[in-house]
Parts: C-alpha cells; structure tokens; sequence
C-alpha cells in the first residue's frame, strides 16, 4: 500500500472509531451528573439517603436490563442500529429525568436512562474490536475510555457551572435538573454522526452478507490481500455452528473464557471507581474540604485526571501490552486507598496538610484507574469471546459490571454506617490486593494478536493466560 494511501486509511479508520466511542461521552456523562446534582434533588424532592442511593444505583440496574436485551439485538440486527438506539434512548432518558416532579418519576426516569448506558457499554466495545486493525485495537479502545472520562469532566464542569449560577436558565427552576437534562443536546450529536458509520465487517461476514463485508473492509483501506485473510480467518472462527446458549452448553473453553469476562469486570468495580465518582463531593467532606465550592472543584479535578490517565493507555496499550499497564494500575490503586483509609482516622477538618494529602492520594487512585482497569478490562472484554459466542459473552460479562457496579454503588453509604469512613476505603484497598493475584495467574497477555489467533488458541484447549500466546 502506497504511504498516502495507508495514512488515508489509517485516517479514516480513526475517525469512524472517534465516532464510535462518542456513545462513550454520552456514557460518561450519564456517570458523572448525578455527583453534582445529588444534593440539589434530595432537598427539592426531600428525599432521604436511602431513597438517594436508590436514584443514584437505578441507572445502574438500568444498565444491567439494557446488557440483557442488547445481546439478542445487537446479533440480529448489527452493531449500528444499536448504536442509534442508544442514542436515542439517552435523548428521552435525559429529558424526563429533567421533567421530573416526583422521586418516583425521578427514579423510573434515570432508570431508562440507565437502559441507554447499558446498551452503549456492550455495543460500543464490540463494534470498535470488530472494525479495528489489531494494531490499534487498543488504541482505539483507550480512545473510546478517554471519551468516557471525557463525558464524566464535562459533567463535573457543568455541574459546578450550574450550581455556581454561570450556566443557569431562568426557564429552568432547579439547578438539578439543567445538570440531569443537558446530556440530550450532546446525544442529538451522537446520533447524528452514527448515520454515517459503516456496520462491521464481522457482524456482516457472521450474518452472511459478504458483499457487504467485503465492501466495509475495502472502504477502511484494506488490500485485497487482507480481505481475503480476512475472510479465510473469519471463515475459519464460524466453522462451529453452535452460538450463544448452546455453546455454553457444548464447550468447556467457553465456559472458561465466560467466567474469565465475568470476573474482569466484577474486578473492575470493586475497585471502587464508581463510588468516588457518583460520591465525590461527599468523599472530599470526609477528607476536610466542607464548602460546596471546595467539594465540587474537586471533582472537577477527579475529571482532569480521570481523562488524562487515560492518555497513558491511550499511547502505550499497544506497546507495553495489557497486562503490565493493569498490574502497575492495581499497585497504584491500592496504595491510594490504603492511604486514604489510614488518614481518615484522623479528624483531617483540623489538620489541613494531611487533608490535602488525602485528596491527592484520591487524585492518585483516579490516576490509576484511569490508566489501566478502565480501558483494560474492557478492551480484553472485547477481545477473548470467539466470534459466533461474541453476544452472549459480552451480554453477561457487561451484566455483571452493572450488576456488581449497583451493589458497590448502592451499598457505600451503609457500608460508611455500618464500618466508617476509614475503614470501608481500607476494604477497598484490600480488594486491589486480590484482583492483582488474579490477573497475574489467569488473564492472557492480547496485544497484537488477531481476534481470530486468540479464538484458536481458546478452542485448542490452551490455558486461559496463554490464549494471546
């Protein structure tokens, strides 16, 4: 290929991936509005803990229902009319959450919210890992976790705008709900430049539309040579006609690799990111910071660093691999907590040094995060399923992030009753502690192996951290 050509290519390979992952920015939105407008709903609506745990854990449950219903879908109808649908969903989601006059209304609106979040955090990873060169796999994978953080950024920023007057509506009575209602415009954006996307190329070879396949591969830029290793290799993948449920029941090696996706991403929310981004500003009280001012410029830089982690994988995932860029991020990860932990055992409103040590142990827990379980675990999501069980794995590994993101989500204020402040974030370091030995003794090593490579090793009976072999 002449070297106008591949940069044309390369070009426009990453511009349908930007696309893509737009849906993450919408994702990440969704996440990080509700920090900011937590305390603002609770005493217009005179909700109470218990009931704000709900409304902040529903988009959650929300997510698990949209994973569930996705898997069908996505397989009958492709990738891009699932992607749209998302779209569309975090349209109508957004605005009744906006028009919201009850709790109840409130909690049954970020619930469908939580729907579109569901379907845009199985599709998206799927569609990116299907049409990406395995080169930059990852790449474009970092790309669409780096949006994410991205939407949670511009979610802090417009909260602490809102709620500081800078963006308020004289049409909109409650800062709540401008900050629950502003992530319609950004989706009538992501639903737009979707149109234009192609399907991918193995969801079309999978369904039996090679025409069309052959023609998506030739408009990302590949040879006629890599079209026809294309095929042969996909050819090779489908050659077992069992998909989903029956080869569940039929493979032991599916089996494996099933539980493998289902505790990658159990491990990535026991981390416990989510907790800090939906409890931000009530986590900087903790740590001494008592004006509203001060706890919400904070997450504003919990944003910053969220999305600029995320630049570490976004430029070495493809070099250095996965698994070195998680194990650094799990070490980082758990000495952050630990030492938030131990210092919250002091009174930090009296001793103002040791407070900003805790928010910049915060800062760095973010940083670590940001730079490996975020975008790690689901690139590896997205890469280990074979072909013909892609749907179903992906449906219940992305099911049990919701599902495990609700329980940790919906159980931190109990747990901070129940043990206090210090210790509840001491639990949470130890957790590090056990993902780290896990990912050590059974997660494969991916980088630069075709989707295709890693099914074969699967199949052949391979362990499961010798599969990217």
């Amino acid at each position: 290929m002449a070297p106008n050509l591949f940069l044309k290519s390369n070009f426009r390979i990453y511009v349908i991936g930007f696309t893509a992952a737009l849906v993450g920015l919408l994702f990440g939105l969704g996440i990080g509005v509700i920090s900011g407008a937590a305390n603002y709903l609770q005493h217009d609506l005179k909700i109470s803990d218990d009931f704000l745990e709900l409304i902040v854990a529903a988009p959650l449950w929300g997510a698990v229902i949209g994973t569930l219903i996705t898997g069908f879908f996505s397989q009958h109808w492709g990738r891009k009319k699932i992607m749209l649908l998302s779209a569309l969903i975090f349209i109508a989601g957004s605005l009744l959450c906006s028009l919201s006059t009850s709790a109840d209304q409130l909690l049954l609106a970020r619930t469908l919210f939580g729907v579109a979040i569901g379907i845009a955090s199985f599709i998206t990873p799927i569609y990116i890992s299907e049409i990406a060169p395995k080169k930059i796999r990852g790449t474009l994978m970092s790309l669409y976790i780096m949006l994410i953080a991205t939407g949670v950024l511009m979610a802090f920023v417009s909260n602490t705008f809102i709620s500081t007057g800078w963006l308020h509506c004289s049409l909109i009575s409650d800062p709540w709900r401008l900050m629950l209602g502003i992530v319609a415009l950004p989706a009538c954006m992501t639903f737009i430049g979707i149109l234009f996307l192609p399907e991918s190329p193995r969801w079309l070879f999978l369904n039996e539309f090679t025409e069309r396949g052959v023609a998506v591969l030739q408009k990302i830029g590949c040879s006629p040579e890599q079209i026809l290793q294309e095929k042969k290799e996909i050819a090779t993948a489908l050659h077992k006609k069992e998909k989903g449920f029956f080869l569940l029941k039929t493979s032991s090696p599916f089996r494996r690799v099933l539980l493998l996706g289902i505790s990658l991403q159990v491990i990535q929310q026991i981390t416990g990111i989510n907790i800090v981004l939906f409890y931000a500003p009530r986590i900087f009280q903790f740590a001494g910071f008592s004006s509203t001012s001060e706890q919400l410029w904070g997450t504003i830089f919990i944003g910053i660093v969220n999305m600029l982690s995320t630049l570490i994988a976004l430029f070495f995932i493809d070099k250095l691999g996965r698994k070195p860029i998680m194990t650094l991020g799990l070490l980082i990860m758990g000495i952050s907590l630990a030492t938030v932990g131990l210092l919250l055992k002091m009174d930090l409103q009296y001793h103002p040094v040791l407070a900003n040590i805790a928010a910049g142990a915060l800062l760095l827990f973010i940083f670590g995060f940001g730079m490996s379980a975020g975008p790690v675990v689901w690139l590896l999501c997205s890469e280990v399923f074979p072909l013909a069980g892609k749907d179903f794995g992906v449906t219940f590994s992305t099911a049990a992030n919701w599902i495990s993101n609700a329980i940790v989500s919906g159980t931190f204020l109990s747990l901070l009753h129940q043990f206090g402040n210090a210790n509840t974030f001491l639990l949470y370091a130890v957790f590090q502690a056990f993902s780290l030995l896990f990912f050590f003794l059974f997660v494969p090593e991916t980088k630069g192996v075709s989707l295709e490579k890693i099914e074969s090793n699967l199949f052949s009976g391979l362990p499961l951290r010798k599969i990217g072999s």
